[in-house]
């Protein structure tokens, strides 16, 4: 056989593969999204304290429409929220005071400095859990806003399930063309790669997903894992991640639950911004450079490859690339994203995504990281794990 032949016949053995691949994370997703845990539409009232944690920095535009859902909250009468301002230079605080007015629910400290090998997230946030008085703690993003019984659903659904933490993933807007290739792909990989069930008891580091804009967890639980203050979590640029793993590794359950109904988030507003934002973060996502090498290699096989393969006439490759279609279909009708004609243009978002993990090492290794006017990554160590 010529190299010729012999390089048409790897290349179909590889269209073939990608392809059923494709098509078997297709139906692990439509498992998946039977599994995924909904938080009640109309909860009981909450009958414990609950503690809400909202770190800012700069959060000036954005912080008020989150302040003002959380104080509209229903069935939690017995609310604490901590502001924690975190070297803020664009009155964030006063627009935080601003919109509480004289509630006395709401109160704002400072963050101070972080400490040597700390980053700023983390160490505000410890910052506030060393204050709060609540048996519940819930960790939450300036750009997110909750519905009026978000707080009372996912609190009933931790205590219902007996669970340590839970993460309700907000529904997550797009708006811009770069935010509706890229933005679906959170949600889509952890329901299209993570064994949901399997996830929630396992301790193992590598299965777990968890989103810091919104974030619930047992207040003991929390304190036995070490909090933020885990010498696995102080540091960490994914710190909710983190944090999950940690409470994991003393004993605790939980990860992703369907925040769909209980909040919406919309995280960069344009394609610099998107960019930027996961520059600063990917390096760490995966372990290690050859973990975010494979990751990156795996998805191209799976999901361009076989599109590839289609625009030259393979049926195979077409069948594969509706595979991936539909499993992107399926995530965005669920968590109420944006279907068609988005889903049509996966592979272009992983693509994408694949470019902005490259980004993110190489910027990493060059030691250019930052955010929001602070280094990220010199010193600090990727998280263990997927």
């Amino acid at each position: 056989m010529t190299k010729r032949g012999t390089a048409r016949r790897v290349w179909r053995g590889l269209v073939r593969l990608g392809s059923l691949a494709a098509a078997g994370l297709t139906v692990h997703t439509a498992l998946n999204l039977r599994e995924l845990r909904q938080p009640a539409h109309d909860p009981a009232e909450t009958g414990e304290r609950v503690t809400v944690l909202l770190p800012v920095r700069d959060e000036a535009a954005r912080v008020a429409p989150c302040l003002a859902s959380l104080l509209d909250q229903i069935r939690v009468p017995d609310l604490e929220i901590v502001v924690i301002d975190d070297g803020s230079t664009d009155g964030t605080a006063g627009r935080v005071r601003a919109t509480a007015g004289d509630d006395p629910r709401v109160r704002v400290i400072d963050a101070g400095e972080p400490p040597q090998g700390w980053l700023g997230k983390p160490n505000a946030c410890h910052a506030g859990a060393e204050v709060a008085s609540g048996s519940v703690l819930v960790f939450v993003d300036a750009d997110v806003r909750f519905s009026p019984h978000a707080l009372a659903s996912a609190v009933n659904l931790l205590r219902k399930h007996e669970l340590q933490l839970v993460s309700p993933y907000p529904r997550q807007l797009t708006g811009s063309p770069a935010e509706r290739l890229v933005q679906p792909l959170l949600q889509w990989s952890w329901l299209t790669t993570l064994p949901l069930a399997l996830a929630e008891r396992s301790p193992r580091a590598s299965l777990g997903a968890a989103n810091g804009q919104f974030l619930v967890v047992d207040a003991e639980a929390y304190r036995a894992a070490g909090g933020h203050a885990a010498p696995s979590v102080r540091g960490a640029v994914l710190d909710d991640l983190a944090l999950l793993r940690a409470v994991k590794a003393t004993g605790g359950r939980g990860g992703v639950v369907d925040g769909t109904r209980l909040a919406v988030c919309r995280m960069y507003g344009n394609w610099a911004e998107l960019r930027d934002g996961y520059t600063k973060s990917l390096w760490s996502a995966f372990g290690s450079r050859a973990g975010a090498g494979a990751v990156v290699a795996g998805l191209g096989m799976v999901y361009l490859v076989p599109p590839v393969a289609a625009l030259t006439g393979s049926l195979t490759g077409f069948g594969g690339y509706l595979a991936g279609v539909l499993g992107r279909y399926l995530v965005a009708e669920r968590t109420g994203g944006r279907s068609l004609p988005d889903a049509l243009a996966h592979p272009a978002s992983v693509a994408v995504f694949g470019w902005l993990v490259s980004r993110s090492l190489g910027a990493r290794r060059r030691g250019e990281l930052s955010w929001r006017g602070r280094p990220v990554g010199g010193g600090a160590r990727p998280v263990e794990g997927h």
